[in-house]
C-alpha cells in the first residue's frame, strides 16, 4: 500500500514545484543577472565561474541518468562514463570540423592532429559532423545504440547485481585504450581540443559561455521532469517491482529485459547529451573520460546525494564536485582519502544520502520514549 502511495502521487506536489521553480529561476535567471552587475559589487558572478556551474550542471545531469536505472531500477552501472565521453566525443568532432583552416597547420578539412600524424583524408566517421543538425542526433544515437546492443546481450542472459557492474567497468575500460591509440581516429591520449567556435559564435566569448550554461540549466530541468513522470507513471511502479522482486515480475508476465533496456537506454541518452554539453564549456575531451574511476566516483555522487530521490542524485553532483574543486585546489594529495572517507561515513551512518538525514533524525526522535512517560516507566 505505501508503494501505490508513493508511486501514484502527482508528478510533483505544490512544495516540490515550488522548489523546482525557484531552483530552476536562481539557475536560469538570478546568475546571469549577477554575472551582468559590476564586478566591485558584492554579489558579482565572475565569468570564470559561468562555465564551472555549467560543468556541475552537466555532472547533476549525468547522476540524474545514474539515479534512474540504479535507484529505481536496481541496475548498477559503473562504465556510465561510456555514454557520457560518446556525447562528449560527437560534439567534440562538431567542433573541430569548425576550426578548418584556422588550425595550427591550416588544413580546411583534416584536424590538426591528423596532419601531424599524415593522413591523407577525413575517415569516414567524420562526415557530416561539419554540420550541427547531424552531430546533434549522433549525440544521441551513437551512446543509444550501443546502450541498447550491450543491455540487449546482457538483459537477455539475465545479467544482473554485481555481475553486471563488472561487465560495464569491462565495456568502459576497453573503450578508453582504444580511444587512446592514435590510429583510432579521435586524437590518442590528447583528445580533441583547441576548439574555435560553435553555431558561428566564439566558444570562448563569455555571452557563448553564458547560453552554454543556460542551455545546460534547461536540459537538467527538463531531464528532471522527464524522469520524475517516469518514476511516478506505471512503468516506475514496474521498475520499482523489477529493483525489490524481479522474478516475481517475470511470473506475473512482464517483460523484464524490455523494461530494463527501456530504462537503460534512455539513461544511456541523457549522459551523451550531458557529455555534449560540458565538452565545448570545459573545451576538451579525451580518453580519461572513459576512465572506470570517473564511472565510480558517478555512482557516489548518486549515493551521497541519496538513491531513488532523483533530487539527491543532482544534489550529490554538485556537492562532491564542489568539494573536489576546493580540496584539489588546497590540498590535491586529500582528495581521493576525502572521496572514499565520505563514500564509507554515507554508507554506514546515511544510506539514505544527504537527503535522507533529516528523515532519518526525525524517525529516531519518534523511537525515543517522551521524557515524562520515561520517568513514569522507570517509577513503576
Amino acid at each position: 500500500m505505501r508503494l501505490e502511495s508513493e508511486t501514484r502521487a502527482p508528478l510533483l506536489g505544490v512544495k516540490g514545484w515550488a522548489i523546482f521553480i525557484a531552483v530552476g529561476l536562481f539557475l536560469v535567471v538570478a546568475v546571469p543577472l549577477l554575472n551582468a552587475l559590476p564586478p566591485s559589487s558584492p554579489v558579482h558572478v565572475p565569468d570564470y565561474l559561468i562555465p564551472l556551474l555549467g560543468k556541475y550542471l552537466c555532472y547533476a545531469l549525468l547522476a540524474l541518468s545514474v539515479d534512474l536505472i540504479w535507484g529505481y531500477c536496481g541496475i548498477l552501472s559503473l562504465g556510465h562514463g561510456a555514454f557520457f565521453a560518446l556525447g562528449g566525443y560527437a560534439m567534440g568532432m562538431y567542433l573541430m570540423r569548425q576550426i578548418g583552416e584556422r588550425g595550427v597547420y591550416g588544413h580546411p578539412i583534416l584536424p590538426d592532429f591528423m596532419v601531424f600524424l599524415n593522413w591523407d583524408s577525413l575517415p569516414w566517421y567524420w562526415y557530416g559532423f561539419d554540420s550541427f543538425a547531424f552531430a546533434m542526433p549522433m549525440v544521441i544515437l551513437v551512446p543509444g545504440l550501443l546502450a541498447l546492443v550491450f543491455g540487449w546481450l546482457a538483459f537477455r542472459s539475465r545479467i544482473t547485481g554485481v555481475y553486471f557492474s563488472i561487465i560495464t567497468q569491462a565495456m568502459v575500460f576497453a573503450l578508453m585504450l582504444a580511444f587512446f591509440r592514435n590510429d583510432f581516429g579521435f586524437g590518442g591520449n590528447n583528445g580533441l581540443t583547441d576548439f574555435k567556435e560553435i553555431l558561428g559564435f566564439n566558444v570562448h566569448a563569455p555571452a557563448t559561455r553564458m547560453g552554454l550554461y543556460i542551455a545546460s540549466a534547461v536540459a537538467l530541468g527538463a531531464a528532471f521532469l522527464l524522469c520524475r513522470f517516469i518514476v511516478t507513471s506505471k512503468l516506475g511502479r514496474v521498475l520499482l517491482a523489477v529493483r525489490d522482486a524481479e522474478l516475481r515480475v517475470r511470473f506475473l508476465g512482464y517483460s523484464v529485459t524490455a523494461v530494463k533496456l527501456f530504462v537503460f537506454t534512455l539513461s544511456a541518452v541523457l549522459a551523451g547529451i550531458a557529455g555534449a554539453l560540458y565538452v565545448p564549456q570545459v573545451g576538451i575531451i579525451n580518453p580519461s573520460e572513459f576512465s572506470p574511476a570517473q564511472s565510480i566516483e558517478i555512482a557516489i555522487w548518486v549515493a551521497v546525494g541519496g538513491r531513488a530521490t532523483l533530487a539527491g542524485a543532482v544534489l550529490g553532483a554538485f556537492v562532491v564536485n564542489a568539494a573536489k574543486t576546493w580540496l584539489t585546489g588546497v590540498a590535491p594529495e586529500m582528495w581521493l582519502f576525502f572521496l572514499g572517507s565520505l563514500f564509507i561515513a554515507v554508507t554506514l551512518f546515511f544510506p539514505a544520502g544527504l537527503l535522507g538525514i533529516s528523515s532519518q533524525i526525525r524517525r529516531r526522535l519518534a523511537r525515543r520514549p517522551a521524557p515524562a512517560l520515561a520517568v513514569e516507566a522507570k517509577d513503576a
